[in-house]
């Protein structure tokens, strides 16, 4: 039987970049290498100059596993450096030959590599994974309003409206832009059904987009931490980055409205880093928060993804505050693979991949009160943190996110129409 060929391309290695979308498609590729019938190579944008080759974008990581130097405007992501594009990259798709090339993003890398796959090889599928709301929202792709409100619906003129240091008109030539390279897709994944939702409600046809799940970590699963009969499962773990939408202030301010004694028994542990990738004011109220927070809370700075299982085996609950939609974080599929119940915002696909009162507990987006109470719940009730832990279903496994996703490529056409989605 002659192998599928399938082509990854991210915005990161997880050498170098430990985001959801980075692994996400890298745990694709391993798990394509695990079928006989297929074989995947990885390609992953360079943004270190330091890296680069002489005469060539392109260096190795290891076997079938490249990086790929680029860069793009922030706007409407087109390619800062085309002769990367259309020679390098070209040469490339010319001595793989892939029959599919699966796209994870195109943020730093250039929309336009979805033309060059089209003109390059005419009989590849091209397939692309959507992991946040980027061709919807110049908003850094929250779809949150740049007061803080959380948004429903992007239109120009409302895009307008949230940062006006651009038109309505660019708004609308930018979904045009983005728009026709969409239009060269064959097929969308979407990591939730809510993502999915927001895509084909203004810019994806329904048909031309699946949801399939992420494939999950592996390795030793974190045993659960050994308590006394009466001892609370009162310990809290936060893992992510620090910015404005990922909630830290909010879960900050909840343990601080917790009842003394609770705050007394119970514990916070903050792993992560990045607010100064962000405004002056965030990094000043964060740095306050901190200062002012209970002894009990410990700022516990960048973790790797290798130190996940020894974190988790020292706590219960791990608290998702999100204040934007997400999609399918990273986090709460670790969470589950260490059999560890989540406490998250009750919006997006946090609502959607932790059920309240099965695996989890929801709390209203941004309440800092409700988030408290929930914590307090967690700390104090008999039976609870057992419950919930009982109720988390199994993470889907890199064979099984490989499979799911060979079902969709042989299912596309090999000869797509190259129709322009209307935006």
């Amino acid at each position: 039987m002659r192998k599928t060929r399938v082509l990854i391309i991210a915005h990161g290695h997880p050498d170098f970049s430990k985001g959801g979308a980075e692994n996400a498609a890298y745990r694709l590729f391993k798990g394509l290498n695990t079928r006989p019938d297929a074989e995947a190579w990885f390609v992953g944008r360079n943004a270190h100059a330091g890296l680069l080759h002489t005469g060539t974008p392109f260096s190795v990581v290891r076997d079938r596993e490249f990086l790929f130097y680029s860069n793009t405007d922030c706007f409407q992501f087109a390619s800062l450096d085309s002769r990367n594009l259309w020679r390098d990259f070209a040469e490339l798709l010319e001595t793989i030959r892939p029959d599919v090339v699966h796209f994870h993003h195109y943020i730093h890398l250039g929309i336009e590599l979805v033309r060059v796959v089209r003109n390059t090889l005419p009989h590849a599928r091209i397939v692309m994974t959507l992991h946040e709301y980027l061709g919807i929202c110049n908003n850094n792709g929250q779809m949150v309003k740049t007061d803080g409100t959380l948004c429903y619906e992007a239109s120009p003129s409302a895009c307008h409206m949230c940062r006006n240091d651009r038109s309505p008109q660019d708004y609308h030539l930018r979904r045009s832009f983005i728009g026709s390279f969409f239009g060269l897709v064959d097929h969308f994944v979407a990591p939730s059904h809510f993502l999915r939702s927001r895509y084909t409600a203004s810019v994806v046809p329904p048909e031309k987009m699946t949801m399939l799940w992420d494939a999950g970590p592996e390795g030793p699963v974190a045993e659960a931490r050994a308590v006394g009969e009466d001892e609370a499962r009162s310990r809290f773990v936060f893992m992510g980055q620090f910015t404005p939408y990922k909630g830290v202030e909010v879960l900050l301010q909840a343990f601080s409205m917790l009842p003394r004694k609770v705050q007394s028994t119970a514990r916070l542990e903050i792993y992560g880093t990045g607010a100064h990738h962000h405004p002056e004011a965030f990094q000043k109220r964060l740095r306050r928060l901190f200062r002012e927070a209970h002894t009990n809370v410990r700022n516990c700075g960048p973790y790797a993804p290798e130190q996940q299982a020894t974190i988790l085996r020292a706590t219960d609950w791990v608290v998702v505050p999100s204040t934007w939609w997400e999609n399918a974080p990273l986090v709460i599929q670790e969470a589950f693979y260490h059999g560890r119940p989540v406490i998250c915002s009750n919006i997006g696909g946090m609502a959607e991949k932790v059920t309240d009162g099965v695996d989890g507990m929801h709390f209203p987006v941004g309440s800092a009160a409700a988030l408290a109470d929930r914590m307090e719940e967690a700390a104090t009730t008999p039976g609870l943190w057992r419950r919930l832990a009982s109720g988390i279903r199994p993470t889907v496994s890199k064979e099984a996110c490989a499979d799911n996703h060979l079902a969709l490529y042989r299912s596309l056409r090999p000869h797509p129409d190259a129709t322009t989605i209307s935006v």
